[in-house]
């Protein structure tokens, strides 16, 4: 199975997931403030999951680079896309979600699908 996608795919994943870490690590106020959206209260709640989006970013780049040595990391991948997304468009459902948050939810679930692609396409490690 041809797999020249996967690393375009995760550097696609790795400068978004960085760069909205980085966002609402430097500007959250800003982005809360412009969506209307009640802060919690107090700022580590966002600042380290901004931390850990960012963090996420890094290794999907260490994917794009060497998928087959990093094929640990695309399981952590979906295992938080899916936990974002699920999270989210569940409340959405119900309608208990703001608006800001569900687009990232969406643009998850399509980067869940295709990172467990991705998974089934890099070979697993040989054991001894």
């Amino acid at each position: 199975m041809r797999r020249e996608w996967i690393g375009p795919l995760f550097y696609v994943a790795a400068l978004y997931d960085a760069l909205l870490g980085v966002i609402f690590l430097l500007a959250w106020r800003t982005v809360y403030e412009r969506f209307g959206v009640t802060p919690p209260n107090h700022p580590a709640y966002i600042q380290f999951a901004a931390a850990l989006i960012t963090t996420f970013g890094i290794g999907f780049w260490f994917v794009a680079m060497a998928p087959e040595r990093n094929r640990d990391i695309i399981k952590l991948g979906v295992l938080l896309k899916l936990s974002y997304s699920t999270t989210v468009l569940a409340y959405w459902f119900q309608g208990r979600m703001p608006a800001m948050w569900v687009p990232f939810a969406w643009i998850d679930l399509v980067f869940l699908f295709a990172f467990l692609a991705a998974l089934r396409a890099v070979p697993a490690p040989k054991t001894a």
